[in-house]
């Protein structure tokens, strides 16, 4: 009786059904949710400490300075709930789509901006990765686990680790955004103080943490896609198309970023980006990667819109950054020649 019952309930299509087990995803996606979690908060951090650097240097204590609004457009324990479904409903082909073109993205600004590039354009590009470092570390996490016999518990244990060092970057920056003013002016606080003393190093550190994710989440997008087809000649079909539009597409995304603020174009971007990306899924593609590239719209919205007010404060800050930087490297030249 029971299994004809059953039999009368409609199934679900192949491509709405989960690639691997849902608590696969969901534990990759609260991996790359933390992940998020971390850059996030290391680079609040990081323009806090510039702010507060330039503050000291110049005297102006008191007066305007870039700060990172302390309001939340979502509450953070949310967000982050949020963001680990959506990135356990992305599969693993569109996640890798969008590790790819943030690389493409990435190494074509590169190659045009050249070796110095515009005012701030690090700490703007590191804003605009969040939903793709996500993508990153869940493709990666996919591909190294993939046919593993105890898949779950390796899940089990990144999920743990991760979920630690979230945990502790974000009582870091509560401590910081509480107390770094008093504690550094006090020199009674070790965490503050060595903040003070080489917090200019987070940024150098993060993104070569950066580039070692995306180059191991690379290698596994490349591999993981290039076994879904049966040919070279369908690969090829595949890869031509999507590497010509997109290298096109990111240059014009390029010079138009140049002329307007970060502010105006960054969702601007996100919906050319994933909108150019969707359209030529539409040809090559199937159904279940445009629904997950729609997600991918929400998940990028949730990650750019809380942190506007760190794109604000890198923008009005990103001279000041510049020219502190640029004593700062000059002080330390001139100590060596003097020990010298």
């Amino acid at each position: 009786m029971l299994s004809f019952l059953f039999s009368l309930i409609p199934s679900l299509p192949s491509w709405l059904l989960f690639e691997i087990s849902p608590v696969d995803n969901v534990l990759q996606g609260v991996v790359g949710a933390c992940g998020i979690s971390v850059l996030c908060n290391l680079l609040r951090i990081h323009v806090f400490i510039e702010a507060n650097r330039i503050e000291n240097d110049n005297g102006c204590e008191g007066k305007s300075k870039p700060r990172t609004d302390n309001r939340r457009w979502l509450p953070e324990a949310f967000q982050f709930w949020i963001l680990t479904g959506i990135l356990a409903l992305v599969g693993s082909r569109v996640a890798s789509l969008v590790v790819l073109e943030f690389c493409l993205r990435a190494i074509s600004a590169r190659i045009t901006t050249g070796a110095d590039s515009h005012d701030g354009y690090t700490e703007k590009l590191l804003v605009q990765c969040q939903f793709s470092v996500g993508c990153a570390l869940s493709c990666s996490l996919n591909f190294l686990h993939k046919e593993a016999p105890h898949r779950w518990m390796s899940l089990l244990l990144v999920t743990a680790l991760s979920w630690y060092l979230a945990s502790q970057c974000s009582r870091l920056y509560q401590h910081v955004k509480s107390l770094f003013h008093l504690h550094s002016s006090q020199r009674y606080c070790g965490i503050c103080i060595g903040l003070f003393t080489s917090g200019s190093s987070i940024l150098p550190y993060l993104c070569c943490l950066l580039i070692l994710i995306f180059t191991v989440a690379a290698t596994a997008a490349l591999t993981s896609i290039n076994q879904q087809f049966a040919s070279a000649g369908e690969a090829v079909r595949f890869w031509t198309p999507l590497t010509i539009c997109y290298t096109l597409l990111v240059m014009y995304m390029q010079e138009d970023q140049q002329r307007q603020p970060i502010s105006q174009t960054t969702l601007q971007t996100v919906v050319v980006r994933l909108g150019g990306l969707l359209l030529l899924m539409l040809m090559v593609g199937q159904w279940a990667d445009m629904l997950h590239i729609v997600i991918c719209f929400l998940g990028e919205a949730i990650c750019l819109i809380p942190t506007e007010d760190l794109l604000d404060a890198i923008e009005s800050g990103t001279p000041d950054f510049q020219q502190n930087r640029a004593s700062r490297r000059n002080r330390r030249y001139l100590k060596h020649n003097k020990d010298e």
